[in-house]
């Protein structure tokens, strides 16, 4: 195998993605990383992260390298979350993304939005996204979303499995409230 079959095989299950720590895990130098980007097979989408050429696109890709090029333990936020299983309309303009670490702000795309803020609990991951657990998203999203919409966020998460009885419960309440 190449190192490019092996790329192939990380990122194939990573919405198409390899970072550079990735590469280093699996023996790759910096300079092998650098010919395959410039051969085209590689696409450099911000510090320390590629695409592969050959990938078909899904409608999660922007979230899935919104979270890689913010960092390691990035993390979907607030109405982000919400936005990426279709419930409650936002701004399809920017994605929230929160992180633990600093941020290099500059190094970042424009549609990003970062925060640094830690978890306030464990962490969920949808479709291998890192993210909020949906309740905390909703209350997250309470700033920037109206509440009406937030309550049909809730209505909609439980239909979809999403949040339990009780969560929709508590959360219901606590939107009234």
């Amino acid at each position: 195998m190449t190192f490019y079959d092996d790329i192939y095989e990380t990122a194939s299950d990573n919405y198409g993605l390899l970072t550079a720590a990735e590469a280093r895990k699996m023996g790759i130098s910096r300079k092998e990383i650098s010919r395959l980007t410039k051969d085209g097979r590689l696409r450099r989408l911000g510090y320390g992260v590629y695409k592969i050429k050959h990938y078909t696109p899904t409608p999660l890709d922007a979230y899935a390298e919104a979270v890689a090029l913010v960092g390691p333990d990035a993390y979907l936020f607030g109405e982000s979350v919400l936005a990426m299983h279709g419930l409650a309309p936002t701004n399809p303009a920017r994605i929230l993304v929160a992180t633990p670490a600093r941020i290099r702000r500059t190094l970042l795309p424009l549609h990003i939005a970062c925060t640094r803020q830690k978890p306030e609990s464990e962490l969920a991951y949808y479709e291998g996204i890192p993210a909020q657990s949906i309740p905390h998203a909703i209350l997250s999203a309470r700033k920037t979303i109206m509440t009406d919409r937030l309550r049909n966020a809730v209505a909609e998460a439980r239909r979809q499995g999403l949040v339990t009885e009780e969560e929709e419960a508590s959360l219901q309440k606590e939107l009234s409230a």
